[in-house]
């Protein structure tokens, strides 16, 4: 979809290195919700053109096989040895089991966000959590990295379905929302997969009866992300429409200290809409925030930082844009323990071509955030194929993204604090699962095609993939990382 001229001019207004916002361009583009509602409208074109095509799986569409182990081998992982050009691109990633979303039970498909969780026992088992258009799917990973299907919690009948469905885990509950209108925030017991045997078949949760309880003073009811942070018992939902509304779309608190009685006691407003955002209480240098709860939001145009310690009056230390911003979408800090930098993307200057991303690359901005009220963005990565960046989340050393239709993509980061231009990143593991634009200029496309998101916080090193159109993917590193 492309922008209209008047808006087009108001994106070339901003210099190559800007960082702070430009109140005009602001207030016509983000706050008004206009570049958000074109990117929405974009890819839900494409996908009605999947769909059309059949390419989008569900239960009336393509029938996408289950995939076995396969080893990665001269860059390629071939789950059919009597079809050598059936494979999936690779470096140091092996496949290990894939289940479509017929497979997980949803009748539309539409794959989207996906976590995971480590049982709270001593089994230690990890279980797979995947968002689907009409529900979420539940499946057990094993030890050798199979998805055992286990049930699935779907939305409240008689709601429309929505591609957009995000899901966080909170100790051992998960919090869903979703686009969907009227589907507000479902909590649910994650202590309820343990007794199940997926050889007695798939449990259907009753969305109403078998939640803990159900978070329903959205304005609409509906969200564009949520996030948690277990340590101050805090959810917080953003992009809650409409933006006229009084949180703005911005963060609001729901406090999950009694999971049974969500409550909120407040919201942030200030800069409007935020996109996503991590939630973590302060432990890095700027000696001003220490222990404070911050909250580093991604806005659209913005980094935009908060202080919510106190969730009735929650502060912004500051704001802050970058060169090429476009649309900042999701972002993560290195380390939780010490807050020094942080990685963010953005989801439209690959597609826009503004900025460093004017050649179709993805881009990934390093910020220097050692000081809250003054961050900087210092440097950035670029991926080696044409796609556009969307989730990416850090465990360790290591940042795993996924990149539409350039699949999983995992960055050693360890550099950056010596070198936070970014010179010393690099790829060590890149798993495909969108051939269909293998043979395109650059080695990819820019499409919202393949991967939504990806979750690596296994202790068993699986990871978990959850794409678009086919299902969910268990890969692993085939040789130990750097």
């Amino acid at each position: 979809m492309k922008l209209s001229a008047a808006v087009a001019g108001l994106l070339a207004i901003a210099s190559a290195r800007e960082m702070t916002k430009d109140p005009v361009r602001a207030a016509e583009l983000y706050d008004s919700g206009i570049i958000h509602e074109q990117i929405m409208a974009a890819k839900e074109e494409q996908w009605n053109e999947l769909t059309q095509m059949g390419v989008m799986n569900a239960a009336e569409g393509p029938q996408y096989p289950e995939l076995h182990f396969a080893q990665c081998r001269d860059g390629k992982a071939i789950p059919f040895r009597d079809n050598a050009t059936d494979f999936y691109r690779c470096n140091n990633i092996n496949l290990h089991h894939f289940l479509s979303h017929t497979d997980l039970g949803s009748t539309v498909g539409q794959g989207s966000s996906s976590w995971g969780w480590i049982a709270d026992d001593e089994s230690e088992r990890e279980f797979a959590i995947i968002a689907q258009g009409d529900g979420a799917a539940f499946a057990e990973i094993t030890n050798a990295g199979k998805l055992q299907y286990l049930g699935r919690l779907p939305q409240v009948a008689g709601l429309n379905s929505s591609q957009w469905r995000e899901i966080r885990t909170f100790r051992h509950y998960i919090v869903v929302g979703s686009e969907t209108f009227g589907h507000h925030i479902q909590i649910f017991d994650l202590h309820k997969l343990l007794p199940l045997d997926y050889r007695n078949g798939p449990k259907t949760f009753d969305p109403t009866t078998d939640v803990t309880s159900w978070y329903n003073k959205l304005p609409d009811g509906r969200a564009h992300n949520v996030l948690t942070n277990d340590e101050t018992g805090f959810a917080y939902i953003v992009g809650a429409r409409p933006r006229t509304s009084k949180c703005r779309g911005g963060l609001i608190f729901v406090d999950l200290r009694d999971p049974a009685n969500p409550t909120s006691p407040g919201c942030a407003s200030q800069d409007g809409y935020v996109h996503d955002a991590q939630c973590l209480v302060y432990r890095g240098p700027d000696a001003r925030y220490l222990g404070k709860e911050i909250c580093y939001g991604y806005n659209e145009d913005s980094l935009t930082i908060y202080d919510v310690s106190n969730k009735r009056f929650p502060e912004v230390i500051s704001i802050t844009s970058y060169e090429g911003a476009t649309y900042t979408h999701q972002g993560w800090v290195l380390d939780p323990n010490n807050q020094e930098y942080l990685i963010l993307d953005d989801e439209l200057d690959e597609r826009d071509g503004r900025g460093p991303a004017a050649n179709g690359r993805p881009t990934t901005f390093i910020w220097d955030i050692r000081n809250l009220r003054r961050p900087k963005q210092t440097g950035y990565y670029q991926g080696p194929r044409v796609t556009i960046d969307h989730n990416q989340y850090i465990y360790g050393k290591y940042a795993y993204q996924s990149n539409y239709g350039a699949g999983l993509s995992i960055l050693d980061i360890s550099s950056i604090p010596s070198d936070p231009t970014g010179g010393g990143v690099k790829e060590v593991g890149w798993f495909d699962v969108y051939p269909e634009d293998d043979n395109e200029i650059g080695g990819g496309s820019l499409k919202y095609v393949g991967t939504w998101s990806s979750f690596a916080g296994f202790p068993s090193g699986h990871i978990l993939i959850n794409t678009i159109e086919r299902g969910a993917w268990v890969v692993k590193v085939q040789k130990p990382l750097p």
